[in-house]
C-alpha cells in the first residue's frame, strides 16, 4: 500500500513538470485571493513582487525563493524561502501566524507547502489540520514555538515532517507514528524534552530519523523493525545509557554527545550498508571492534571521547574510501593500523590520548589504559550531570506548562521511497542514492521520492572546511592590497575579501616560527576546523605559505566566514536597529549555546573564551555569532575583527581581578556581564561599572516590578513580562557571583534562559498583561530604592 502511495505521488509530480501546464483561465478567484493574502501577512517581500503582475499564478516561473505547482487549475505546491535566510522587510509587529494558516488552509488540494527561512513566529495554528491533502511539510528555520498541535495528525498523507530549527517544545507525540507513509521525520534544533516515544517501532516506512540537538533523554525504543531506516541522527541530546538496536541496513549512524554507557554492540560489523559512524563523545565501555574499519560503504568513524577498550594491528585492513577516522581520548592499546598510518598527515586520521606504542603525540602509558579499562570495569555507572539537566527541564515544563526555543538554518524536501537491495552475500552492497540539487529544480526533487538530500545526509548546515589555495586569496583581496587590510596586530593582519562565488570571508594572517612542528600545527587546523556551529563564527578553511622575506617563517592564512552587521552591543546599545526584549532573550541564548558548544561540543573542550558583547557578532538574520576562542594559534587576535566592523576591546577583562581562575566558570561570568548589558542598554565598560550596576540589579530585584522596570533599557520596558524579567535578573546575578563554584554551569543558563523566552510568549500576545509605564522615570532607581 505504502508503495502504491508513493508510485501515485511521483506520477502525479512527474506528471506536473513534464507535461504542459495550460493557461489558467479557470484559476478559482479564491486560490488568488489567498495567495495574495499570504504575500500581505509576509509584509510584502521583494520575492513575491511577481503576484503583483499575475493572475496566471500557475505559470509562474519557478525560482530558488518561490514556487508554485498547479494541477487542474488547482495549487498542489507552495514553496516560499527566505532571500539568503533575510526576508526583508521583516515580519511586521503584529504579524499573525494564525492568519497566514487560515488562508494557506484555504488551498484545500496543497500537497507540498514548504516555508523556510521566513521569520515565522507563534504557535503552529490548528488550522494546520485542514490541509488534509497534505503530503510534504516543511516549516524549518522559523520561530514557531510551543507544542507540535495534534491537528497535524489529521493529515494522514504526511510522507514528510520537517520542523529543524524552531523553538517547538513539549514531548513528541505519540501520534508520529499514525502516518502510515511517513519516511522522514525531522524535529532537529529545537527544545523538545522527555523520550522518544516507544511508538515509533512501528514507523515501518521511516527512512530518516533526525532529533538532534533537543533534550530528549532515556532508552531509545527497538529500531530493528525500521528495514527502510537509512538515516539515524540523535546527536547533541542526553540519550542513553543502552546503545540503540538498528536494523544491519542503516547508512548513518550519529549519536554523537549523549549518554550511552554500554558497549558497541557486535552487531555492527554487518552494517554492510554503513557509511557514516559518529558515537563520539558518550561514555561508552568495552572493546571496539577495528572489522568497523573495513566495511565495504564506511567513509566516517568518530569514537572519540569513549573508554572503548582493545588491542590495534598493523596488518588490519581499512576501507579505502575513508575520509575521517577520530579515535582520540579512548583507551586503545597496540599500534595504529598501517592503513590508517598514511592519512595521518592529511588530517583524516585522529588518535591522541590512547596508549598506542611507537607513536608521536599525546600517548598515555600502557599502564593508564589497563587501569581505566578495569575500573569501567568494576565503578558504578554515574548518572552524567547533562541527564539530571535533562530532567529538570522536563519536570520545570511539566510545571509550567512552556514554550520553548531555538534558532535558525534550514534543509532542503526529502522523499523517501522504499528499493530492493541484494542481499550482502550475493554481491557489493547497495549505497544510498544522494544528490544535490539546486532549490531552483525544486519540482524534480520532490517528484523522484528515491533521493534524499546530501545536506540531510551529512547533518551539514555550514559552508564546508576546506584548504585554500593561495591564489584564491590572493584574488579575493586583490593580491593582500592595503585597502583590504581591516587591522594590524603585533602577530595577525587581518583582510576582508570576497571568494569568487561571492561569499564574503575575513582572512587572519598569522605568521608562525617553522620550529613549530607539523604535527602541532596539524592538531591545530583539526580543532579550528571541527569549530562548526551555527552560534560561531566559522572558519572555512586554510592556507600555508612560506614567508618571502624570512625562510625560518611560515604564513598561515585562516579563512572566516564574514558578518557585517555590527555586534551584539552595538543592537542593543546603538543609534541602529534596537533588539526587542524576545530578541535580546533569543541572543543570549544563542551566546548560551555557542559556549556550551566550546565546552562539551569538541574534545578536548575550550575554556577561558574571553568572552565580551564585542566579540558577539549577528549575521544577517540578526542571530548571534561568537567570534573568539582561546585556541593557541588565535590568541593574539583582535578578536573584535572577525567579522564585522573594527571593534577595540573595551579592556574590562584585563581589569578584572579576584576572580578564581577555574576555566568553565570564567566564560560564565563573562555571559553574566553580557546578560547584564542586554538588561540595561548602555555599555559596561570596566569592573568598575560590573560592581556598581550588580548591587542595583540586585537590590531591585528584591523589590517590585515597578523597580525592576526602572533600571532596565527603557525602550524595552513594555515589551517584557514580569516574570520573563525577573527571571533573567536572576541569572544574570548568579552568573556573576563572586564564588565561582556557585556561578551556574552552562547548561543552566541555556535553559533558564529558554524559561524566560517561555514566559514571555504567552504574555505578548495578551494585551491585558501589558504594563504601561510611559509615566515611570527609569533613572529614578535611588528614589525607588528609597522608598522601599
Amino acid at each position: 500500500m505504502a508503495n502504491l502511495v508513493l508510485m501515485h505521488t511521483s506520477l502525479l509530480f512527474l506528471s506536473t513538470l513534464f507535461h504542459c501546464v495550460h493557461l489558467s483561465d479557470q484559476f478559482q478567484p479564491f486560490q488568488y485571493n489567498a495567495l495574495k493574502q499570504i504575500q500581505q501577512f509576509l509584509n510584502y517581500p521583494s520575492v513575491l513582487t511577481v503576484f503583483d503582475n499575475t493572475w496566471d499564478f500557475c505559470n509562474v516561473e519557478p525560482s530558488p525563493f518561490l514556487t508554485i505547482v498547479c494541477y487542474e487549475d488547482n495549487v498542489t505546491q507552495l514553496h516560499i524561502t527566505g532571500n539568503n535566510g533575510v526576508f526583508p522587510p521583516s515580519l511586521p509587529r503584529n504579524f499573525s501566524i494564525d492568519a497566514l494558516f487560515s488562508s494557506i488552509s484555504s488551498l484545500s488540494n496543497l500537497k507540498v507547502l514548504s516555508l523556510v527561512s521566513l521569520g515565522l513566529w507563534g504557535p503552529l495554528p490548528a488550522t494546520i489540520g485542514k490541509l488534509s491533502s497534505m503530503e510534504i511539510l516543511n516549516l524549518s528555520s522559523n520561530y514557531i514555538n510551543g507544542f507540535i498541535p495534534l491537528e497535524l495528525s489529521y493529515l494522514n498523507n504526511l510522507q514528510t515532517l520537517v520542523l529543524d530549527h524552531n523553538k517547538f517544545t513539549g514531548q513528541i507525540p505519540h501520534w508520529v507514528s499514525s502516518f502510515n507513509d511517513l519516511a522522514v521525520l525531522s524535529l532537529k534544533n529545537n527544545s523538545l524534552f522527555g523520550s522518544l516515544p516507544s511508538s515509533i517501532s512501528s514507523s515501518e516506512n521511516l527512512g530518516v530519523l533526525a532529533m538532534a540537538d533537543n533534550h530528549l533523554f532515556g532508552e531509545i525504543p527497538s529500531l530493528q523493525n525500521l528495514t527502510n531506516l537509512q538515516i539515524l541522527d540523535l546527536k547533541n541530546n542526553y540519550f542513553g545509557p543502552s546503545f540503540p538496536v538498528l536494523h544491519h541496513k542503516v547508512v548513518t549512524v550519529d549519536i554523537r554527545n549523549n549518554s550511552f554507557k554500554s558497549s558497541v554492540p557486535n552487531e555492527l560489523n554487518s552494517y554492510f550498508q554503513l557509511e557514516k559512524l559518529d558515537i563520539s563523545i558518550n561514555e561508552l565501555i568495552g572493546p571496539f571492534p577495528p572489522s568497523l574499519f573495513s566495511l565495504p560503504s564506511i567513509n566516517y568513524i568518530d569514537i572519540s571521547g569513549n573508554k572503548l577498550t582493545g588491542k590495534l594491528f598493523q596488518n588490519m585492513s581499512c576501507n579505502a574510501h575513508l575520509v575521517l577516522v577520530n579515535l582520540s581520548s579512548n583507551l586503545l592499546t597496540g599500534e595504529l593500523p598501517a592503513c590508517l598510518r598514511e592519512n595521518v598527515e592529511e588530517g583524516v586520521v585522529s588518535y591522541d590520548g590512547n596508549c598506542l606504542s611507537g607513536e608521536e603525540g599525546n600517548q598515555k602509558p600502557l599502564s593508564f589504559c589497563h587501569n581505566e579499562a578495569l575500573a569501567v570495569e568494576v565503578s558504578p555507572q554515574k548518572l552524567r550531570h547533562k541527564e539530571r539537566k535533562a530532567m529538570a527541564v522536563l519536570v520545570s515544563s511539566l510545571v509550567g506548562g512552556i514554550v520553548g526555543l531555538a534558532v535558525i538554518v534550514g534543509l532542503s524536501l526529502w522523499v523517501f521511497q522504499r528499493r530492493n537491495r541484494r542481499a550482502a552475500m550475493k554481491g557489493p552492497s547497495t549505497r544510498l542514492i544522494t544528490e544535490k540539487l539546486s532549490t531552483v529544480n525544486t519540482v524534480k526533487l520532490l517528484s523522484d521520492a528515491r533521493y534524499i538530500s546530501e545536506t540531510m545526509k551529512m547533518g551539514a548546515n555550514l559552508l564546508t572546511y576546506r584548504a585554500f589555495a593561495l591564489e584564491e586569496l590572493k584574488e579575493a583581496t586583490n593580491n593582500f592590497s592595503h585597502p583590504s587590510i581591516v587591522g594590524e596586530p603585533s602577530l595577525i593582519q587581518i583582510y576582508r575579501g570576497k571568494l569568487g562565488d561571492g561569499t564574503a570571508i575575513v582572512i587572519r594572517s598569522i605568521k608562525m616560527r617553522k620550529k613549530h612542528s607539523p604535527t602541532m600545527f596539524t592538531q591545530h587546523i583539526e580543532i579550528i576546523s571541527r569549530l562548526r556551529h551555527n552560534h560561531l563564527v566559522s572558519c572555512i578553511g586554510h592556507c600555508f605559505e612560506c614567508c618571502p622575506d624570512d625562510s625560518t617563517v611560515g604564513i598561515v592564512y585562516f579563512v572566516f566566514e564574514s558578518l557585517p552587521n555590527g555586534t551584539l552591543r552595538s543592537s542593543i546599545c546603538g543609534g541602529g536597529v534596537r533588539l526587542n526584549w524576545a530578541q535580546r532573550i533569543t541572543a543570549g541564548i544563542g551566546v548560551a549555546k555557542g559556549i556550551q558548544f566550546l565546552h562539551t561540543g569538541i574534545m578536548p573542550g575550550v575554556f577561558s573564551n574571553h568572552l565580551k558583547i564585542t566579540d558577539v557578532l549577528l549575521d544577517p538574520n540578526f542571530h548571534v555569532k561568537i567570534c573568539t576562542y582561546n585556541l593557541p594559534l588565535l590568541a593574539h587576535q583582535n578578536a573584535g575583527l572577525m567579522g564585522g566592523a573594527a571593534v577595540s576591546s573595551n579592556g574590562l577583562k584585563s581589569n578584572i581581578g579576584g576572580r578564581e581562575k577555574e576555566e568553565e566558570k570564567d566564560d560564565i561570568y563573562d555571559i553574566g556581564v553580557i546578560l547584564m548589558e542586554i538588561l540595561v542598554g548602555r555599555p559596561i565598560m570596566s569592573q568598575n561599572d560590573v560592581m556598581v550596576v550588580k548591587d542595583i540589579i540586585q537590590v531591585s530585584n528584591k523589590m517590585d516590578d515597578t523597580a525592576r522596570r526602572s533600571i532596565v533599557d527603557p525602550t524595552i520596558i513594555k515589551e517584557c513580562s514580569t516574570e520573563s524579567l525577573k527571571t533573567v535578573m536572576d541569572i544574570c546575578l548568579r552568573c556573576l557571583s563572586d564564588d565561582p563554584t556557585a556561578r551556574p554551569s552552562i547548561e543552566d543558563i541555556l535553559w533558564t534562559l529558554q524559561f524566560a523566552a517561555q514566559l514571555q510568549d504567552p504574555w505578548r500576545n495578551d494585551s491585558h498583561h501589558i504594563h504601561h509605564l510611559s509615566d515611570s522615570n527609569p533613572n529614578n532607581l535611588q528614589e525607588q530604592i528609597s522608598r522601599g
